[in-house]
């Protein structure tokens, strides 16, 4: 081994519950954990779908006391976090519950910190935006219940928020984030439209690229103490499984799980493939798409996304990432140019039975022509980008940040922004200058 360089790794997970009605089992778990008053955490969307009354007639059943803030932001803000975190402190809850999408885990992920030790969110928030403040304990128990299949915040140590009077994304990110407990239920997922499904389904593809694609953790130098290894420690033997593995479900049933809400099946493993993709990103990291998707989201707010139950204009996280993904890619091939060919592989693999009807339009391939051996993939650079725009087609993804509202004079200050995330650039398997990320952001005003 060299001389100073790491020679550990670590993986964490959330221990889940999986499968359809799972989330029955909500005040058990509760009760398990030893909570007594619980704090549910949700947004009005998922109120309206009725979501929330299955999860609170399982609490109460328990006999647990229950408080629901119900106001979480898609997308949240630094102030609207800190509302959350204030009622959190006024209700003082023994434990957390969250029931929604990567918002509204991420809002109770920040809710139980700011509950459970003084502070406040800048305190702990990622530097150089803020201070960087590790938590000093364990936080109360949270147990987190996803409603969309994208995120993987149930598995993660991670929650972003928006600073809009700093036009950037950022976030907090310890491994006492994680919750404590997760629910996956795909019968929660039914309720969502194609839209929603197709950004939070492409997030799924890009975290698990990324991941699979990072700089290997034995290239890092070892740090002084463990207390010092980061939570993004590059790619490792154990996250490739998962980041793999999710690659393979997001390839096979992404298509069909946006043709068609009723399809169970597809619906299920793709969030399967969104926890999965959680664990493996939660140790290996994610980095270029992720960095540049932090400004795009945070820079303009004009871009009212089509299907999704807000008024708020703005970027879904899933298309803040994806746009960028295929020239980030393209970029670092020549770092490891056989691992790349295995991500499209994995990802060009045939889409699920059933699936046929639900390729790209214009009578394009399917994907399932390449095929596990990947017969038929592109060659060199252009493999690993070639599958993900079809794949993004095929779903009705935004064809490049041009789409999402920017031009060509908005590129420099997109690029301040994605390299002030030099917690994920670090992780890149080939260095991010300035100038690099000026063409990937140039070659993704539009992908097709």
């Amino acid at each position: 081994m060299a001389e100073g360089r790491e020679t550990v790794f670590t993986i964490e997970a959330t221990p889940l519950s999986f499968g359809a009605g799972a989330v029955a089992d909500a005040g058990w778990h509760l009760q398990r954990l030893g909570v007594r008053r619980a704090l549910l955490v949700t947004d009005p969307g998922v109120v309206a779908a009725g979501h929330v009354e299955s999860v609170r007639d399982s609490i109460t059943a328990a006999g647990i006391e229950l408080t629901v803030y119900d106001q979480v932001r898609i997308e949240p803000t630094l102030t609207s976090i800190e509302q959350a975190a204030e009622f959190a402190r006024e209700a003082r809850p023994d434990g957390f519950v969250s029931v929604g999408g990567g918002s509204v885990i991420d809002t109770a992920k920040v809710a139980c910190l700011l509950a459970s030790h003084p502070g406040s969110a800048m305190d702990f928030i990622n530097q150089p935006i803020g201070a960087g403040r590790q938590p000093p304990g364990p936080l109360l128990p949270h147990l987190a219940i996803p409603t969309t299949a994208g995120t993987g915040s149930e598995a993660t140590t991670v929650a972003v928020l928006d600073l809009p009077e700093l036009k950037v994304k950022t976030g907090i990110s310890h491994r006492y984030l994680r919750p404590a407990q997760g629910i996956v239920d795909p019968e929660l997922t039914a309720t969502l439209g194609p839209e929603v499904t197709a950004s939070t389904g492409l997030d799924v593809v890009c975290h698990a690229a990324e991941s699979y694609i990072s700089r290997p953790f034995d290239a890092r130098p070892r740090p002084a103490s463990p207390d010092q290894r980061p939570p993004y420690q590059g790619s490792n033997p154990v996250a490739d499984v998962w980041s793999a593995r999710a690659l393979e479900l997001g390839g096979q049933y992404l298509r069909r799980a946006v043709a068609d809400p009723a399809d169970l099946e597809a619906r299920g493993m793709m969030m399967l493939a969104a926890s999965m993709a959680g664990v493996g990103f939660g140790s290996a990291g994610v980095h270029i798409p992720h960095a540049c998707a932090y400004p795009i989201a945070g820079l303009k707010h004009a871009y009212q996304p089509p299907g999704y139950p807000t008024d708020h204009p703005f970027v879904p996280h899933g298309h803040s990432v994806i746009v960028t993904a295929p020239a980030a890619f393209n970029f670092t091939y020549e770092a490891d140019p056989a691992r790349h060919h295995h991500a499209a592989r994995l990802l060009g693999a045939a889409p699920g039975p059933g699936a046929g009807e639900h390729g790209p339009p214009d009578g394009g391939p399917t994907g399932g022509g390449a095929g596990p051996a990947g017969t038929g993939l592109p060659k060199g650079p252009a493999a690993l980008p070639g599958v993900l725009i079809e794949l993004m087609r095929a779903v009705g993804a935004p064809n490049g940040i041009a789409e999402l509202g920017y031009a060509e004079a908005d590129i420099p200050d997109l690029v301040e922004g994605a390299f002030k995330q030099q917690r994920l650039l670090a992780i890149a398997p080939r260095e991010p200058t300035p100038a690099a990320l000026s063409q990937i952001l140039h070659d993704s005003l539009r992908n097709w």
